[in-house]
């Protein structure tokens, strides 16, 4: 769902903005459209607060309603409203820390062999995503951004605003973590992509 949203043709993001600069009010109800989605499951990932997370995706758009015009088109649209989005969501978890269990008390998925003699993907995937939201926030984001959100390293720098080794360094440190709390998982091999958070997929 997020992928598509990023896939959406730039050139819709660019009339709707021009559109609303132009006075357009009614052309922002495109923007909310096309992100609303994308913009609620990256707060949750930072707060894991389904309530919290859409209040945080009204205030984002409501901060990127006010600045639509600081978009320099030096980035895609998308880019840039998931750089004010982190801001917003980052901003709103100093003021009120979101609720989180240490990475040590996330339990490692059983491997139990079905009839196929296949590990239990679903069961292991939702252990790694509980195991990412575990993390501390700053190994957090740059995997959400990465691997969720699909962001390459230099769009995930820029929306952490952080230097592109910062945030390889923070990936690095992140899937280190993960391997160590799960071991078996780099044995295992998933359509999923989730794998790739223990296995490292390339930064």
């Amino acid at each position: 769902m997020e992928a598509q949203a990023q896939t959406a043709a730039p050139d819709l993001d660019a009339a709707d903005v021009a559109g609303v600069l132009s006075g357009e009010v009614r052309a922002f109800e495109g923007i909310v459209r096309r992100w609303q989605g994308p913009l609620i499951n990256m707060a949750w990932r930072y707060c894991r607060d389904r309530s919290r997370a859409e209040e945080l995706a009204q205030e984002a758009f409501l901060r990127a309603w006010r600045n639509l015009a600081s978009w320099r088109r030096e980035s895609s649209f998308s880019t840039w409203l998931f750089a004010l989005a982190a801001n917003v969501y980052r901003s709103d978890l100093k003021r009120i820390p979101a609720v989180t269990v240490p990475i040590e008390d996330v339990a490692e998925p059983s491997c139990p062999a079905t009839q196929h003699g296949a590990i239990d993907e679903r069961n292991r995937d939702e252990s790694v995503r509980r195991a990412v939201l575990a993390l501390p926030q700053r190994y957090r984001e740059p995997l959400v951004l990465f691997y969720f959100h699909e962001m390459d390293v230099s769009a995930a720098a820029r929306t952490m605003r952080l230097p592109e080794g910062t945030v390889k360094a923070r990936l690095s440190r992140a899937r280190a973590l993960l391997r160590k709390r799960f071991p078996h998982l780099e044995e295992a091999q998933t359509g999923t992509g989730v794998s790739s958070l223990t296995n490292g997929k390339e930064a």
